[in-house]
């Protein structure tokens, strides 16, 4: 068990906040909700506009999280200088409290394939990653976190476990991890993995932030059941199950719901908010039970 005094400092409280998408900009502004911190896609917010001076106002009251969809960090031929350095315009605006990115490559011969695809788990990509990491944190002049994917396939020939590859990241670059309780759910259940021992695997000083998110299920011709991460849905139980598993291990943490399709109401995102919170201070007691004996 994690003990108070051993928990990773983080600029943001250790509560749980919502992503921030343009569906809800005019809600929260109006309603001014009890949050205490949000997250956005840095990528909608690198043109300026409405959009970019909505987030302005609302940064004044409640702390922001950049989190990024679009570098691509393990894309072999490098990353896009331009791209970093909107990025690093958008954090002098924003003054975000964290930074985040996802192990997953996006971009093949400048062709942008909006989304997030999995990476052979090999030392070569693991070079590439560590380099481009140190790349962005560099450009920044900060720690970024890095988030694990969630997957469909896996390469024949990766060598390293996922779980060891994002480690070692940390390890290397001196990033965080962003972990990805709803990912890790989806990737074990589709490749036969214990998520049970992703979890045991990350050390808890590198864990800056946790997501949560809902996933469908798909039946497929072979009777196979194939798990997507598509944010379209409340948190299902047995993803809860497994974030309160790694706030036993990592100790409370800022915790973020996310929901990108099929976006409902901002109360019913205020209440998965509140779940998650109830979790949290149940955690915190424990930590405080430990710290007593």
């Amino acid at each position: 068990m994690l003990r108070a005094t051993d928990r990773c400092s983080s600029p943001i409280p250790a509560k749980a906040g919502i992503g921030l998408r343009f569906q809800h900009h005019q809600a929260v502004l109006d309603a001014r909700p009890d949050v205490p911190w949000m997250e956005v896609h840095t990528e909608n917010y690198m043109g300026g506009g409405s959009a970019s001076r909505c987030l302005e106002t609302i940064r004044r009251d409640i702390p922001i999280s950049l989190h990024g969809v679009g570098l691509s960090l393990g894309s072999a031929e490098g990353l896009d200088s331009a791209h970093i350095d909107r990025i690093c315009q958008v954090a002098e605006r924003i003054e975000p409290a964290l930074v985040s990115e996802h192990i997953a490559w996006s971009v093949s011969g400048g062709t942008y394939l909006a989304d997030l695809l999995p990476l052979p788990m090999t030392e070569e990509a693991l070079a590439v990653v560590c380099r481009h990491v140190d790349q962005v944190q560099s450009a920044l002049g900060r720690r970024i976190l890095v988030e694990n994917p969630s997957t469909y396939m896996q390469f024949r020939h990766s060598t390293i476990p996922e779980w060891e590859f994002m480690v070692t990241v940390a390890a290397r670059t001196g990033s965080g991890i962003l972990c990805d309780v709803n990912n890790i759910y989806v990737s074990a259940k589709n490749h036969g993995w214990d998520p049970l021992v992703y979890l045991a695997s990350l050390p808890p000083d590198t864990i800056g932030e946790i997501h949560l998110a809902g996933h469908s299920a798909r039946q497929l011709a072979d009777g196979r059941t194939l798990r997507i991460d598509d944010h379209a849905s409340c948190v299902i139980g047995e993803v809860w199950s497994l974030y309160e598993e790694a706030l036993r291990r990592f100790g409370p943490m800022p915790t973020l719901i996310e929901w990108d399709n099929d976006i409902p109401p901002l109360d019913i995102l205020l209440e998965e908010a509140r779940h998650a919170d109830a979790l949290i201070d149940a955690a915190s007691d424990e930590v405080r039970r430990a710290d007593a004996a």
